[in-house]
């Protein structure tokens, strides 16, 4: 049985599921929190300037990021009192445990100075639902492979693949049958040894590259 595979351990990550806004009212003053999940600065950038643009009538439009489990982080309070709101918008990040997000808290002034300990709750409460809003998933690095086996080993390919984890995720047929299968990184061995038994050496199996896969949680 042929070979080709990568090295290297489990990968995990944890961000939110999705893109998601709520909204918060606090004396006449209303707070809509954006998160989305980002892959780096640009995307975050990005983020926050569209932003910017859509409620470009609001008094405030404050940020925060963080990627790669806090390596990078960026916060503005955007014209607010130092400290009222980039950095709490930025707490909610690291209390979430997640990583690798962006939430944009707008601030609709309703004419009521809501004071420095107001104004934190307000813009904690509002990144908090909007993370609420968003949910959260883990993304794992699957690996993915191409198996060549005969049609007599196919069935008993297909059937052994979810007992080590390992998902189809299609195939071809012609002199012989091509499944494209992905396995967490890290039970690389698992896969090669469950071909290797149910093909009695013949299968042929060979890393195509990795990818994430995200399943809410």
């Amino acid at each position: 049985m042929k070979t080709e595979t990568p090295s290297g351990a489990p990968k995990k990550r944890i961000t939110l599921a999705r893109e998601a806004s709520a909204e918060y009212e606090e004396k006449k003053s209303v707070f809509i929190g954006h998160a989305i999940p980002v892959k780096n600065e640009d995307d975050a950038r990005v983020f926050i300037e569209s932003k910017k643009k859509e409620y470009h009538d609001a008094r405030h439009n404050c940020y925060a990021y963080m990627l790669a489990d806090g390596s990078v982080a960026r916060y503005s309070d955007d014209s607010e009192p130092q400290g009222t709101a980039g950095i709490p918008i930025l707490n909610v990040i690291k209390m979430s445990g997640a990583t690798d997000m962006c939430i944009v808290v707008t601030r609709y002034f309703g004419g009521i100075l809501l004071g420095t300990g107001g104004l934190v709750r307000a813009y904690t409460t509002a990144a908090k639902a909007a993370l609420d809003e968003a949910g959260f998933a883990v993304y794992e690095t699957y690996s993915v492979f191409r198996i060549d086996v005969s049609y007599s080993d196919y069935q008993k390919l297909t059937a052994a693949l979810p007992k080590i984890g390992a998902t189809e995720d299609g195939c071809e047929f012609g002199e012989g049958v091509t499944v494209t299968a992905a396995v967490v990184s890290g039970r690389e061995e698992e896969l090669k040894k469950t071909v290797s038994e149910v093909t009695y050496g013949k299968g042929k199996i060979t890393f195509v590259g990795e990818e994430e896969r995200a399943a809410e949680i």
